[in-house]
């Protein structure tokens, strides 16, 4: 009898295991040029049954025009016979504040440290180039101006009215000094980690 019950389960979840399905839809951030068959890309499209290679070279082809390595996010839609919708969208908001700070990255404790400074001028601009996103288009320009905000004080970004050169070049000349130190500390913690593993 216990046997039979498990052949019945058994064959219960093999219908359902054959029923899951992936949900067409995805959105991914893929690097502008830099579309590759590898993880982890490949897998999430193999499971959709993609052309991956070919999705790669579309990709590619589009974005040949933007800076390579330029985070874009993209919304895919897999039709049923398996060919592909893509949709491009400008590059995050962070990575804008990163580049107009010329921070290599967020502050790690954004309430105690300052990754970068920018200009309200410089959210202006930011807030220029993030209006076409369809994410933003029932948006007004003032409340595209505050998200920016909030995401810079996330980000541990200050924003200033004016930036003077000379100041913004030491700032940023201490901010390497402080970046390498932390990757110091980093390394440490990491080696003692795996001292303690093994």
């Amino acid at each position: 009898m216990a046997s039979k019950g498990m052949k019945k389960v058994a064959r219960v979840g093999k219908k359902f295991a054959e029923k899951i399905e992936h949900p067409p839809y995805m959105r991914v951030t893929i690097p502008a040029g830099g579309a590759v068959p590898a993880p982890p890309l490949g897998p999430q499209l193999g499971q959709r049954s993609v052309q991956i290679q070919q999705f790669c070279q579309d990709f590619n082809e589009k974005t040949k025009d933007i800076k390579d390595g330029t985070p874009l996010p993209v919304d895919i839609n897999v039709n049923p016979d398996r060919s592909v919708i893509m949709t491009i969208h400008p590059p995050p908001v962070s990575h804008f504040l990163k580049l107009a700070a010329g921070a290599m990255k967020g502050a790690m404790k954004p309430s105690q440290q300052v990754a970068g400074k920018i200009s309200l001028k410089h959210v202006y601009e930011i807030a220029e180039m993030k209006k076409v996103d369809p994410v933003f288009a029932m948006t007004s320009m003032q409340n595209i101006c505050k998200l920016i905000i909030g995401q810079a004080h996330c980000m541990g970004i200050e924003i200033v009215k004016n930036i003077q050169t000379e100041e913004l070049r030491e700032f940023l000349a201490a901010r390497k000094e402080e970046l390498k130190q932390q990757e110091e500390e980093l390394a440490e913690i990491r080696a003692a980690k795996m001292l303690r593993v093994t």
